[in-house]
């Protein structure tokens, strides 16, 4: 009985992962028989254990073809959704300002409804956020739609800025009287909504109106980045003495290898795309290769931290997706964390470029 028992335990421990895996409904078929045909025969002892062990083999391998099956739809619906995604985001781009200004749209009101959501803010602050954020698209709509000689009238700007400002004093003061459990934090979501969420798409408008291709060129180095940063540190956690992480506390899997990596790939990038003519809109005379790698520098820094300051908030509130934009993507803030700080900062280093290329 003991030495049975300890041939066959050794063999299962010892099996190789890889082997073939053994139909479930025939092998437990099977072995119904056997046991059938045991107990007419009066066998048991050894036999019995035998039977005991493989009936538990058949569960393992049952669960082992369900959790493959999951993780196999999964990867398909993260792959097809993923797919769509960068072609909703480049034909946008590419095709016409009005596509591109319907994608902002969208994703610019469902990624501050999406914040709120998350914080619990009361309707009145979700509803004043959101409205304030449709006129800031209707600013950066007019900018991109409007014909040349109205798209100058500062009056159109000057009345939608007024409308805008008058929105969030509205939201904040009515505060007074809706008589929340926490108006201080409502006005916090309000604010934090505007200037992180709201403002920084808006100025992805600012990049399409310089050059649709400058606007791409950003899409396009942020998962160069993302892609050099996941592959440089999924390789040196495999070393002996593992990786330097970045935020632990934040993010576990952020390290600076992956950091530097992820630079690489996007300064190197950068160099492949201005070889193209992508950045032309903001070059300078005899700076190309200081302007692209430059702003590589920047997509990578800023992208991080914009990614880093998602997680925190993700983290803070105990969530592991900010909400449900795409399947197997998470929310918009997921989708578009790396935005939120990138964009405004490519946004203020190509109109400093581009002014620059003027005066040289």
């Amino acid at each position: 009985m003991t030495s049975a028992k300890y041939l066959l335990t050794t063999s299962l421990r010892k099996q190789n992962k890889k082997s073939v895996r053994l139909d479930a409904f025939l092998l437990s078929f099977t072995i119904r028989l056997v046991r059938r045909a045991s107990r007419s025969l009066h066998i048991s002892g050894d036999f019995s254990l035998f039977i005991c062990i493989y009936q538990k083999k058949i569960v393992i391998l049952q669960r082992k073809i369900e959790i493959n099956a999951n993780n196999m739809s999964e990867f398909w619906k993260r792959t097809l959704s993923g797919a769509v995604f960068v072609s909703c985001i480049v034909g946008s781009i590419l095709w016409h300002p009005a596509a591109f200004g319907a994608v902002l749209v969208l994703i610019s009101v469902w990624g501050v409804n999406e914040f709120h959501s998350l914080m619990g803010s009361s309707p009145v602050s979700r509803g004043g956020a959101i409205v304030s954020t449709l006129v800031l698209d209707a600013a950066v709509l007019w900018y991109l739609l409007a014909p040349e000689g109205l798209k100058q009238s500062w009056g159109i700007y000057a009345l939608l800025a007024a409308l805008y400002m008058m929105l969030i004093a509205i939201t904040l003061m009515e505060e007074l009287w809706s008589m929340s459990e926490n108006p201080v934090a409502n006005w916090g979501n309000l604010l934090i909504s505007q200037t992180m969420i709201a403002v920084p798409f808006c100025t992805m408008g600012a990049l399409m109106a310089l050059d649709k291709w400058l606007l791409l060129a950003v899409f396009v180095l942020i998962w160069t980045n993302d892609t050099g940063a996941y592959c440089v540190g999924s390789l040196t956690a495999k070393r002996a003495e593992g990786n330097h992480k970045m935020f632990p506390r934040v993010s576990p899997k952020k390290s600076w290898e992956g950091l530097f990596g992820g630079m690489a790939f996007t300064i190197g990038m950068a160099f492949i795309l201005n070889r193209f003519g992508w950045f032309d809109a903001i070059q300078i005379e005899g700076r190309e290769l200081w302007i692209s790698g430059l702003l590589g520098l920047l997509v990578t820094t800023f992208g991080t931290l914009g990614d880093l300051m998602e997680s925190l908030l993700k983290r803070t509130i105990g969530v592991k997706d900010s909400g449900c934009f795409l399947p197997g993507h998470g929310g918009v803030l997921d989708r578009f964390d790396s935005i939120l700080l990138a964009a405004p900062m490519l946004a203020i280093y190509s109109g400093i470029c581009y002014g620059l290329s003027l005066l040289f």
